[in-house]
């Protein structure tokens, strides 16, 4: 009909700057922590868990207060 009014429901969506954007950020947030996870001798993929909220939280408390396989590996050979 002419004249009616139909809306579009076509949302604006991402830009090639806001995905760039978003994946810089991301980089920023996983590298550290793989590099992190690499050197305490955890697997780096560990670190894309640093992306769930609440788990974040958790890996960070179990970064801390374990034993890294790799003070095991250092423990074993001193003995």
């Amino acid at each position: 009909m002419p004249g009616q009014y139909t809306p579009r429901i076509v949302g604006p969506g991402l830009g090639v700057a806001e995905i760039i954007i978003v994946f810089a950020i991301l980089a920023l947030v996983i590298l550290p922590y793989w590099k992190i996870f690499s050197k305490a001798g955890y697997s780096g993929g560990l670190s894309l868990l640093m992306l769930v909220p609440v788990l974040n939280a958790i890996m960070l408390f179990f970064l801390a207060f374990s034993k890294w396989p790799i003070e095991q590996e250092l423990e074993r050979l001193k003995q």
